[in-house]
């Protein structure tokens, strides 16, 4: 068994590539639950990045996502203070073993005796110092070569989970134990006979991996996950800070856990036990658990107003939510959406979304607000050739110099100040004044000052879709990116 030399820190590796579906209509395809602050004051993942800020201990992370959100993270990571974070985009999702691999590619590429600390985005972890201490237990077999799964001990016969039967000491890794079996979300009855045994854990998702010995056992467990990860990388590009997967490439990746490409089947696995408090963020209730309830059990969120009511999870993001004398209800309200059930359905919410995706209700995967790297803009009313809508644009931020062919626009500054570009000629707007932008004309809008920008745009024309653009010029490097083709 190959093991590793020297101190080498760990490489926090961060997977944000979920939709969270069983959190709609909060999270969405468009702005996931990750990049939401679900749980505190800071987003998801702001909190797991947090997590892994001790520099004695931790590299800088490492992130990989979905190319479409790939401003919004870099922003939030900012926030933190990490600017050199490496950003790894996947032009779809590959489940986590893709993933994987390819951060050990990159890891290795750099420091050959790497371990990857493998962390999705969405978890809750109440005790960091706990956490902490759990990863340093787990490096001593870590450094053997082995590839360690932290394991939870479980509170309740939760049928959500997977489970780890926990095995015999490890006889060189103190605190580390064989794995006897992995089991997958049993029903309630089997749970209660894994909490009854005591020998069974609940498989928190979280990996503390070799890089190498990473690489090696994909080599032989599933080399096609390894080689459509090496292609991708051969194949990447630079985009600003981001690396950019090769899409050709990773297409042929299989989406796969890494659970079942390689810790299933590996004989390197081994668990450690922890005790710090954790929550796999992946349904309302599993929020209502872990939320500052009142005297009757309920937790409130936002806008609400609630009489005789018990046990409830209640949130209003944008809409005033009233509710008198239910029981165990999720409400969760946004601009758009009003989504109803009781907590022990809350696991088919991915249902719902299904049916409502069927229907072609955008609210399916998109928001109100679509978020760009310079802001946001916000649709506030469509109508027969004409579209309003909210601009918002950050201090120092400006939009691409683009144009239309099938719509004019007028801008009207509510607050801030606008730097327009309109054929050439510049114009500085303020608050209560406004600019014609004839159909055709080639245009820009930004913000040089330091307070943010507020407008209100009204469309007119025949076609008033967001791809009825033309970049020349583009500070985010979009000329050429047609994913991202909306302003």
């Amino acid at each position: 068994m190959r093991r590793t030399t020297g101190p080498s820190k760990v490489t926090p590796v961060i997977l944000s590539g979920g939709t969270g579906t069983r959190l709609w209509p909060l999270s969405r395809e468009a702005y996931p639950k990750q990049l939401l602050a679900l749980a505190g004051d800071r987003t998801m993942l702001q909190d797991t990045a947090s997590r892994v800020g001790d520099p004695k201990l931790f590299t800088k992370p490492m992130v990989v996502a979905n190319h479409e959100h790939r401003f919004i993270i870099a922003e939030q990571m900012r926030a933190l203070g990490l600017d050199d974070t490496t950003i790894v985009l996947e032009p779809f999702g590959r489940n986590t073993a893709p993933a994987a691999a390819v951060a050990a590619l990159v890891a290795v590429a750099t420091d050959p005796n790497a371990i990857l600390l493998l962390m999705p985005a969405d978890h809750v972890v109440r005790d960091p110092a706990a956490f902490r201490a759990a990863v340093e237990r787990g490096l001593v077999a870590a450094h053997e070569g082995r590839l360690v799964l932290f394991g939870l001990k479980p509170t309740e016969p939760a049928t959500g989970f997977g489970y780890i039967e926990q095995g015999d000491a490890h006889a060189t890794a103190p605190g580390s134990y064989s794995v006897k079996r992995f089991v997958e979300k049993p029903d309630r009855a089997t749970a209660e006979g894994y909490l009854a045994d005591g020998a069974y854990l609940w498989n928190s998702g979280i990996f503390l991996l070799p890089a190498q010995a990473l690489i090696d056992e994909f080599q032989k467990l599933d080399p096609s996950v390894l080689a459509a990860a090496r292609r991708a990388l051969d194949s990447a590009g630079r985009d600003l800070d981001f690396v950019r997967l090769g899409e050709d490439a990773f297409r042929d990746a299989p989406s796969i856990s890494i659970d079942y490409a390689v810790m299933e089947k590996t004989d390197r696995a081994v668990v450690v036990p922890a005790d710090f408090a954790w929550t796999d963020a992946g349904s309302w209730s599993s929020l209502w658990d872990i939320g500052a309830k009142d005297r009757s059990g309920n937790v409130v969120a936002g806008e609400t107003v609630i009489e005789d009511a018990k046990g409830c999870y209640i949130r209003g993001e944008g809409q005033l939510v009233a509710a008198l004398g239910v029981e165990n209800l999720v409400i969760v309200a946004t601009p758009d959406v009003v989504m109803v059930t009781t907590k022990d359905r809350d696991q088919d919410v991915k249902t719902l979304v299904n049916q409502v995706r069927a229907a072609g209700h955008a609210s399916a995967t998109e928001t109100l607000r679509n978020h760009r790297p310079w802001g946001f803009f916000q649709s506030i009313h469509t109508g027969d050739r004409f579209q309003v809508k909210r601009i918002t644009v950050k201090p120092g931020a400006k939009l691409s110099l683009q144009k239309h062919f099938h719509r004019a626009e007028h801008w009207v500054v509510v607050n801030g100040t606008a730097l327009v570009t309109r054929d050439g000629e510049q114009v500085l707007l303020r608050e209560n004044e406004s600019v014609f932008l004839p159909l055709g004309c080639v245009h820009r809008l930004e913000n040089p000052g330091k307070v943010p920008l507020n407008l209100i745009e009204v469309q007119s024309g025949s076609y008033l879709g967001e791809d009825d653009i033309v970049r020349y010029e583009d500070m985010y490097a979009r000329v050429k990116d047609e994913a991202d083709t909306p302003l």
